[in-house]
């Protein structure tokens, strides 16, 4: 039967009918149960394996990026992907599987439990807080739009302020990510408003997806006006979710003018991410006014 193996092997034969014509002599009724399954047997055997040479089991994908998050809490799509030899569709496919795990966010992984909730920051509960200054600050946001530019409005309480105080009269294009943004803006009639779309977050009304981060880079920006819920010298200038990143990023590296819209309450907080330094500014806009930088 050895001799019976390797010849089939070498003549790769994986037809039931090619290998009794070419060994007939085996195959008699009385021998036919012991030669079918050496025929079985050896199309096991050499039947190909079509996994990828290197490619992890998928228990071991979800342990290795497990281990990844618990060292630097936040990972991108495509350096997942490397890391576990795979496509990133496939890592998003091991994401949606484990949603008591992972979490997708804009281009980028979490942990779930690292998922900021109702516990750290929702419109609702921040929306009253510091109200005045906010409104105050947006008014010296707003002395800086100019007609028929194209300008981009962050998410977050104090930007919904300043969304209101666009001149009725005044042409721009807006563009922004958050619904309550979004509601302002469309009863601007002289307002065209580009809202980008995504996964909707509800604890800060705004969408997150790698098509709007893509569409951002695409676009020319005269100013972003960007919200934070955390500035220090040192450690930069953060916000709660990890989605709004991408977004701020983008946005900021498109414009040709990026101006922070904050309340003096956010000074030497540090939030859970951060997505800028002060230095990249070219004005920080609190209610005590106007502060022009030089950018880096």
């Amino acid at each position: 039967m050895m001799r019976v193996g390797a010849c089939f092997y070498h003549e790769h034969s994986v037809n039931r009918k090619r290998f009794t014509r070419i060994y007939p002599c085996f195959y008699k009724q009385t021998h036919k149960a012991a030669v079918l399954h050496c025929y079985n047997s050896l199309i096991a055997r050499l039947k190909p394996n079509t996994a990828r040479p290197g490619t992890m089991a998928k228990n071991d994908r979800l342990r290795t990026l497990s281990s990844a998050l618990e060292k630097q809490n936040v990972m991108r799509l495509r350096d997942a992907a490397a890391l576990l030899g795979v496509s990133e569709m496939t890592v998003r496919r091991d994401i949606a599987a484990n949603p008591g795990q992972f979490t997708y966010l804009g281009g980028y992984i979490v942990s779930a439990a690292d998922l900021p909730n109702a516990a750290g920051y929702t419109i609702e509960e921040e929306k009253d807080h510091f109200a005045q200054a906010k409104v105050i600050a947006s008014n010296h946001a707003a002395r800086l739009l100019v007609d028929s530019e194209t300008i981009f409005i962050d998410c977050g309480t104090t930007l919904t302020t300043l969304a209101r105080q666009i001149p009725v009269d005044m042409h721009l294009t807006v563009v922004c990510y958050s619904l309550n943004v979004a509601e302002i803006l469309r009863r601007k009639p002289n307002v065209r408003m580009i809202l980008l779309g995504g996964v909707y977050v509800p604890s800060s009304e705004s969408f997150a997806s790698d098509e709007s981060v893509e569409t951002l880079r695409r676009m020319g920006i005269n100013k972003a006006f960007m919200s934070a819920g955390g500035v220090d010298e040192a450690r930069g200038v953060t916000c709660w979710n990890f989605h709004e990143v991408a977004i701020k990023q983008a946005a900021m590296a498109s414009a040709v003018e990026r101006h922070l819209v904050v309340d003096a309450s956010k000074f030497g907080k540090v939030k859970a991410v951060r997505f800028s330094q002060l230095s990249e500014f070219d004005s920080v806009i609190t209610e005590e006014g106007r502060a022009t930088r030089a950018r880096a």
